[in-house]
């Protein structure tokens, strides 16, 4: 018989992260433990929410006009060397199959790391003329990379993703791309995760293998270190090159492709769970909730039982009409308490508390789970009430993460001071560096921060970063002259 929850079995956050975060995952019944080492198994509780993430970018997509589709899960491992610098990024994660059907393979199979090589085999059969262009894919799928050290969700050896690669008759066309995409993470996790990020350029041995440059979006998490939250590489003509990827301009000549590739995986989710949360469980923002609303009827022994739970059929009916994601809990068991313990572990931003007295005034009593804060409201005004309150407490948990990433950015003119940040608060700096890769793994050896990125400054009039800003500076390691200030951090 499955045992039935207690508050006091969760860990604290406030005393360990590392050790909540797991607990809280498992006992909100986001996820589970695989029986394969490394991997997970998405519980429907965790899965939702990346159904409600697939949802939200589907319709960022449409809006450029790109199309899901599916490519194979095994790539020819002859197909992957072709691109000789992606491979070797990937070489120590690559999954090989080397025996099947009973036989050895001629040409083994890679359980695909990424879909670049394979999917741009395709593109090469498929584009012939400026006419074919541009070509606008993403698909949704699983990748698996060897992980020696695995965390859940924020690390596994198999996870989900989405992967864009789109092919354009212009470099302009795909750096537009590179961008708009990178502008989509940045709305997913600032306007539905309420998590702040900043954004910018991946330094040279940072950026994707094979690729021209790379841009990424960073989290700050409680513990100072930083999240690579998603990714959008510009490719160039690089890959096209290798696969052939060619067409006949408008000039009748034969050219290259420009192409990109953008990913979003389900590691987002750890950084949601990390930084919404208290000792009590976690806290979802209301946008990407998979339950905004719960309603625990109260019910007394002899009481009017049918007529209360006819009272909470009627307020569900009315919240899901009014576009609320709700849930009734009207079960006999576990007692009232657990169940609002349950609700408060799995983050559900607002609990209805429907007791015979709310039944004969007509009214609900409303609890916040951001503040813990309740207020009776008439059933009239329910909906309203509710509305109001969800946004609220989307601003009230963006506003709160945002407060800490401002407080736990800092600047250091000098090495020691540098050192000093990472040894104690850790969290983001900002300071010079001259854009030497030794003076890069230098500070990383020394200190465990690497460059997350070079954040933008400006930017254009639809939204989208153009470029960063130039100062004046001496690299805070060498010493040597430095243009940009760059973001440093510990990261996961």
């Amino acid at each position: 018989m499955k045992q039935a929850f207690e508050k006091k079995e969760l860990k604290k956050k406030s005393e360990n992260l590392s050790d909540w975060y797991t607990d809280v995952i498992l006992k909100a019944e986001i996820a589970d433990y695989a029986p394969v080492k490394g991997c997970m198994v998405i519980r429907p509780y965790g899965y939702a929410l990346w159904e409600k993430v697939q949802e939200i970018f589907n319709g960022m997509m449409k809006t450029k006009d790109v199309q899901n589709a599916y490519f194979p899960l095994f790539i020819p491992l002859s197909l992957l060397e072709k691109e000789k610098e992606h491979v070797a990024g990937f070489s120590p994660q690559l999954a090989v199959v080397t025996i099947a059907g009973g036989e050895k393979l001629k040409d083994p199979l890679v359980v695909r790391p990424t879909s670049e090589t394979i999917m741009y085999a395709m593109y090469a059969k498929w584009v012939h003329s400026w006419r074919d262009l541009p070509v606008l894919i993403n698909q949704w799928n699983n990748v698996v990379r060897w992980e020696k050290r695995t965390y859940l969700f924020l690390r596994t050896t198999e996870f989900l993703w989405q992967e864009g690669h789109t092919a354009h008759e212009t470099e302009k066309e795909a750096m537009n791309m590179v961008l708009a995409a990178l502008d989509w993470y940045r709305q997913v996790y600032e306007d539905y995760f309420a998590v702040p990020v900043v954004y910018g350029r991946k330094s040279e041995s940072e950026k994707f293998a094979g690729g021209k440059a790379t841009y990424g979006i960073e989290a700050l998490m409680p513990d100072g270190k930083a999240l690579q939250a998603a990714t959008s590489h510009n490719l160039g003509q690089n890959f096209s090159k290798v696969f052939e990827i060619q067409f006949q301009n408008r000039e009748g000549k034969m050219d290259h492709v420009w192409q990109t590739s953008w990913g979003l995986s389900t590691r987002s989710l750890g950084g949601l769970f990390l930084t919404h949360g208290d000792d009590n469980g976690l806290i979802f923002p209301p946008k990407i909730a998979p339950v905004q609303v719960v309603i625990v009827p109260i019910k007394k022994s002899g009481g009017h039982e049918r007529e209360l739970l006819t009272y909470c059929q009627d307020i569900k009916e009315a919240l899901t009409n009014g576009g609320i994601r709700v849930r009734l809990d009207d079960r006999q068991e576990p007692s009232v308490g657990r169940r609002f313990n349950e609700w408060e572990v799995k983050g559900v931003p607002i609990r209805f508390e429907v007791g015979e007295k709310e039944v004969g005034d007509r009214t609900v009593t409303i609890a916040r789970r951001d503040t813990g804060e309740k207020v009776t409201v008439t059933r009239e005004t329910m909906l309203v009430q509710t509305e109001r309150l969800l946004g609220e407490i989307q601003k009230a948990l963006y506003q709160r993460a945002k407060t800490f990433l401002d407080e736990n950015t800092r600047e250091a003119a000098t090495y020691d001071e540098f050192k000093n940040i990472m040894s104690t608060t850790r969290g983001f700096i900002r300071a010079f560096w001259c854009e030497d890769a030794d003076c890069e793994a230098t500070i990383k050896k020394e200190t465990k921060a690497s460059t997350r990125c070079l954040p933008f400054e400006a930017l254009a009039k639809e939204g989208l970063p153009l470029d960063a800003k130039e100062e004046k500076g001496l690299c805070v390691h060498c010493g040597k002259p430095a243009t940009h200030r760059w973001f440093f951090a510990q990261a996961y």
